[in-house]
């Protein structure tokens, strides 16, 4: 095991005022060995860098490194026989980039929302009550809880009608601060859904709908605000000694939680937290779904980026008994939604696709809550050029090609016993 040197500059800041990214490179590596891929485990757990994806093996992971961590990247990567490329040259010149200038036409005019850039927080609650104003026969929005910071966590129950045994599906959004694109595709799927109700009246008749649009929003406020690429909630580590704020959500729900691919060091960005649930946020999550478990089919947790539609679990190699059933379904999710542009995802086991993560969403979602087709599903890109910072002007794209997806699993869910 080689030697770190550990630099909290872009993990662990204390920041005042916006942090800027000038000079901030993002480099493309691969490892191809056992021994390679163990050197980018130990360099992740370090702490020093802020890898952007989940380590794969023989597939690209990406590391973002501040100027003057640079040469010690690439030396780390030289002397591990890694192969390396940058993929991005100045992080702060793609976060500077004009918005996009694209349109999604007509629309009701009481709310913010045009999916031609990326809303706050206050828009997307705006959102969810106009639109349970002007539809009340089929929205109706609740709190399920606040954040740390006490903002409202809403819940959008969508239906239209019934006794309340209708199969469901649970969808939620926006976990990790600094995928923007996962409540911007959520709220799509959303206003497709209501407002183009007549046009495909099955998908609410057949199946009730459950949406969390934004689940970290104080992360995803400060995202906007101050860290671009704040990925935690804002809750401080005091309690455990720590000068570092925040914990990685979906490493703090409580099934098989802290058994590998999470961190133990409030300052790292996948720090699991002192104790399982220990977050007011993920709480909240476990709550509405819980309260719905009994009839929720499908649980969906939404991320970016990588273009995966990935199944428990996610603590283990080890599949599920029914991984088969899971697979087919998300297979044929991802035919529906590779046939609009050619969008190309990989489906399977978050560990063997990529790497283990303890104490994830959607494995809490499967195995506590018996949500039998529970998955996380990483949007665009791949990463070739944006990762977390995807153009305003795929936004609508992105809306566009996972409706088809979400059609398919609703399809599914209706005709379930």
């Amino acid at each position: 095991m080689k030697k770190l040197v550990v630099l909290f500059a872009i993990v662990c800041p204390i920041f005042a005022d916006v942090q800027q990214y000038d000079g901030y490179q993002v480099y493309e590596v691969t490892a191809k060995t056992i021994h390679q891929l163990q050197d980018l485990i130990d360099l992740e757990q370090s702490g020093s860098y802020d890898f952007w994806n989940r380590i794969g093996f023989n597939a690209p992971t990406d590391i973002m490194a501040a100027p003057d961590q640079i040469n010690q990247l690439t030396d780390y990567l030289s002397k591990s026989n890694i192969e390396y490329r940058m993929k991005i040259s100045n992080v702060q010149q793609l976060i500077d980039r004009p918005k996009a200038s694209a349109k999604l036409g007509p629309h009701s005019p009481r709310y913010n929302l045009t999916w031609d850039n990326y809303y706050r927080y206050d828009d997307i609650v705006e959102f969810a009550y106009e639109l349970a104003a002007s539809y009340p026969q089929l929205v109706s929005v609740s709190s399920a809880g606040q954040s740390y910071e006490g903002r409202e966590m809403i819940l959008m129950k969508i239906s239209s009608g019934g006794d309340g045994t209708k199969n469901a599906i649970f969808v939620d959004a926006g976990i990790h601060a600094r995928e923007w694109i996962a409540p911007a595709t959520v709220t799509y799927i959303i206003r497709e859904l209501v407002e183009n109700y007549a046009s495909h009246p099955q998908y609410i008749d057949d199946v009730d709908w459950f949406f969390m649009p934004l689940i970290n929003p104080d992360g995803y406020e400060f995202s906007h605000t101050n860290v671009r690429l704040w990925r935690k909630n804002r809750r401080p580590n005091d309690d455990v000694n720590s000068t570092c704020i925040g914990t990685d959500l979906n490493r703090n729900f409580g099934y098989h939680w802290n058994e590998g691919g999470s961190s133990d060091s409030p300052c790292n960005e996948m720090y699991h937290g002192p104790e399982a649930f220990s977050e007011a946020e993920s709480r909240v999550v476990r709550d509405a779904i819980w309260a719905e478990a009994n009839r929720t089919k499908s649980y969906m947790t939404v991320h970016s980026y990588g273009q995966y539609w990935l199944t428990p679990w996610g603590y283990t190699a080890e599949l599920p008994d029914d991984y088969d059933q899971m697979y087919a379904l998300a297979a044929e999710a991802v035919v529906a939604l590779t046939a609009v542009y050619g969008t190309q995802y990989e489906i399977g086991s978050g560990t063997i696709l990529l790497y283990p993560n303890s104490g994830p969403s959607d494995d809490w979602a499967k195995g506590v809550a018996g949500i039998p087709y529970s998955y996380t599903i990483e949007l665009r890109d791949k990463g070739p050029v944006y990762g977390f910072l995807l153009p305003p002007d795929q936004i609508i794209p992105s809306g566009i090609e996972t409706w088809e997806a979400f059609k398919v699993i609703a399809e599914n869910v209706a005709k379930m016993p």
